[in-house]
């Protein structure tokens, strides 16, 4: 084979890797050659030579190590084979691949081609999630590192790409990878990727910044030359061994700059920064550093709001510097100062940074910069100007719709929960699915990269089972959604079905009082169930006639004797709470402080304090008062008057009673806003709901509820409303 191709691979493999690596590395090509004979790029070249040029990026410009290497150049075999061989032939190439080169390099090839069969599609608001998942196949963060310089390389090489395909992989460039490659310090990668971006999605724009650097680079020049010139005279008399560049800032960046502050190229101020990067060991840097600072300051104004010091806490991805900007002939400059150990870390990211500590020096350290890397990528912490979330958190999947949508879901997530994540009714209706062209049910667990089809039935209504197998919050909640309402449709129906056959029957029972019987015959905790029978026609109206038929006759006299002892029993209570006037004996008192007598105010009439009332004893829980006026008092006087006991409002009882006003006024602008108004500023009283709709004829009509304490304030409450212009009427109801 003749390796004389790879002549620049081949120096950089003898510069930085032992002799066997170099062994490993021949044979790679080898390999690597042989598989892909062949096989060309879009200019005609061999395909290899990507794989070659990649490998290169990772040992120069990432600063990886052999199996990195090794796998970049074997990355396009498994990409390939992977698509298109069968899976037991597929199987024997990678076990070959294994055996030659071990098992690392199988998992970081597996890895890429994993990412490389993703279908991104180009959505900003869906970037987060496509990062998260690029970063989820990378269960070795070498995988994500190797990427990053596979796009680098792409991108370098994007010209001889069809045009059709320069939008997208520029789209994904600067929207993924290079969000990528700055949580993970690389940002001299990240630059670039965004520069060449910029030119294919932008190239106006890049024009216009290119020819103004270009048009200022000579006055740049003569600037820095100016503000350097004090500086190093007194490095220089100081003896500290350093050098100065200047680094102009990268074109997307100014480009950026210009769009979100809305200014022209020369409206940009910091262009350029200096760097002053010190050559000394690693004990001296910090106070070195600091050394310089002052230096700078000496000479120059510093803004105090622009100090940013990352060697005393260094970033996260390992970066250290000190950055000042200064004032200097009327414009401002950013200074940095580094060390040689601290500048390649900032150019090189996280693998610099821990090569410094010994990495690649057994698989100890070399586990310890991986688990490092690892914990970074998991960091979900990030400024609102650089947004990424690197690895997704644990127990997250992300799956496909058919036209290539992401979904990100909690792991263990289901068919169902995926339908009711697309949208209510699509779960609402599921009968099941596709994952991955495989019919399945809507049980099935999802993984990741799974591509789904949910398929629907009009029919198909959610089911209380479906709550024991769905994960996310939004399933959950729609289906018990559905099922409330579905409890509530099925109440209304059978208490609707029930009063009508009470009433056709001429029993001497309640409707409150024959569900109350029902529920207890058949054991069930809520009258409402009893509803639910009814409505799903599973009780019949015979067997209810009969149990409420059998039930009044034969317990008729046991349930006087009952009532009649309640109301005895009321009655002790009451005299052991207060004392009572001579005058009112035999009247039940109704006060909230009086605690140990049990009654309730009804709904069916809402009786307040001034309403005139009487009690009605119920079996199971105690006494309901009612209003003298009460649609249901005819009724309980003359069925049951044993039941009835005489009441009255205690004088000094407070509290807050809810009473309801019906309004009908016209329907002019700010109506409702007057009727609040008088409520709360003139009458100082709480609203608890109100509710208007157009009612016809120019007219809106609605109910207000409000607290007050008695009738006397209700009948001021009605004066006050009919006295705003429009109001037609106004009067309590039940």
């Amino acid at each position: 084979m003749d390796f004389s191709r790879y002549e620049n691979l081949c120096t950089l493999v003898r510069t930085n890797f032992s002799e066997q690596t170099q062994r490993l590395v021949d044979e790679a090509l080898e390999y690597a050659e042989s598989k892909l004979d062949g096989l060309t790029r879009y200019d005609g070249s061999p395909l290899i030579g990507h794989g070659v040029a990649v490998a290169q990026i990772v040992i120069s410009e990432i600063g990886l190590g052999r199996n990195s290497t090794l796998s970049s150049i074997l990355h396009d075999v498994v990409r390939i084979a992977h698509k298109q061989l069968p899976d037991e032939e597929f199987l024997a190439l990678t076990r070959d691949i294994q055996s030659r080169f071990g098992d690392q390099v199988v998992g970081i090839t597996m890895g890429l081609a994993n990412i490389s069969e993703l279908k991104l599609k180009v959505a900003k608001e869906q970037a987060d999630n496509f990062r998260d998942l690029i970063v989820s196949y990378s269960e070795d963060p070498r995988v994500i590192l190797i990427k990053l310089a596979d796009r680098l390389e792409v991108m370098r090489s994007l010209g001889i790409f069809p045009r059709e395909k320069w939008r997208k992989k520029s789209w994904e460039s600067m929207n993924l990878y290079a969000q990528i490659a700055h949580k993970l310090g690389l940002y001299s990668i990240k630059s670039e990727l965004e520069d060449i971006a910029l030119k294919y999605l932008e190239p106006k724009g890049y024009e216009h910044i290119v020819n103004k650097l270009e048009e200022s680079a000579d006055e740049r020049k003569a600037f820095i030359a100016r503000f350097i010139v004090p500086i190093e005279q007194r490095l220089n008399r100081l003896g500290i061994k350093y050098h100065i560049k200047s680094r102009t800032k990268s074109i997307f960046s100014i480009w950026n700059k210009m769009q979100k502050q809305h200014v022209p190229f020369e409206g940009v101020y910091d262009i350029f920064a200096i760097r002053i990067i010190i050559d000394c060991p690693r004990e001296q840097e910090k106070p070195l550093c600091w050394t310089v600072y002052s230096i700078v300051t000496d000479f120059y104004t510093p803004n105090p709001n622009r100090m940013r010091d990352w060697i005393s806490i260094p970033k996260s991805n390992g970066y250290e510097s000190l950055h000042t900007t200064v004032s200097a002939e009327g414009r401002w400059v950013e200074v940095q100062i580094r060390t040689e150990r601290m500048d390649e870390v900032a150019e090189r990211g996280i693998a610099a940074h821990w090569r410094y500590k010994g990495v690649g020096q057994g698989a100890q350290t070399s586990e310890m910069w991986l688990s490092r890397l690892r914990e970074l990528m998991e960091d979900t912490t990030h400024s609102l100007a650089q947004r990424f979330d690197a690895k997704p958190a644990s127990g997250e999947i992300f799956v496909f719709t058919p036209n290539g949508d992401l979904r990100k879901l909690p792991e263990g997530a289901t068919l169902l929960d995926f339908a009711f994540d697309i949208h209510t009714s699509l779960g609402s209706t599921c009968v099941g699915g596709k994952v991955n062209n495989r019919a399945v049910s809507i049980r099935e667990p999802l993984h990741n990269g799974d591509i789904v089809e949910i398929q629907t039935q009009k029919n198909q209504t959610p089911k209380s089972d479906w709550l024991s197998f769905v994960v996310t919050s939004k399933a959950r909640n729609k289906i018990k959604s559905f099922l409330r309402e579905e409890q509530a449709k099925h109440t209304r129906m059978g208490r609707e079905e029930l009063e009508r056959k009470l009433k056709n029957w001429k029993l001497p029972i309640s409707i409150d009082e024959a569900v109350a019987y029902l529920a207890r015959h058949f054991r069930l905790r809520l009258g409402t169930e009893v509803y639910g029978l009814i409505a799903t026609q599973k009780l019949d109206f015979a067997t209810i006639k009969e149990l409420l038929s059998r039930h009044l006759s034969g317990e008729a006299e046991e349930e006087r004797r009952a009532a009649a002892a309640e109301v005895e029993r009321q009655k002790a209570a009451q005299h052991a709470a207060q004392e009572k006037s001579p005058q009112q004996q035999d009247a039940l008192v109704i006060d909230d402080d009086l605690s140990k007598i049990q009654y309730k105010l009804a709904k069916c009439c809402n009786p307040i304090k001034g309403d005139e009332i009487f009690g009605f004893v119920t079996i199971n829980s105690g006494i309901t008062i009612h209003r003298c006026d009460c649609p249901n008092a005819k009724r309980m006087r003359e069925n049951y008057p044993y039941r009835v006991v005489e009441a009255r409002w205690r004088q000094s009882a407070e509290g807050a009673f809810r009473v309801s006003i019906r309004i009908v006024a016209a329907d002019t602008t700010g109506m409702a806003n007057h009727i609040t108004e008088v409520i709360i500023r003139d009458l100082k009283l709480n609203i608890r709901s109100i509710n208007f709709a157009a009612a016809g004829n120019g007219c809106i009509a609605g109910t207000v509820s409000v607290e007050v304490p008695g009738t006397g304030v209700v009948d001021t409450l009605i004066h006050q409303i009919l006295r705003i212009k429009g109001v037609q009427r106004a009067y309590r109801v039940n």
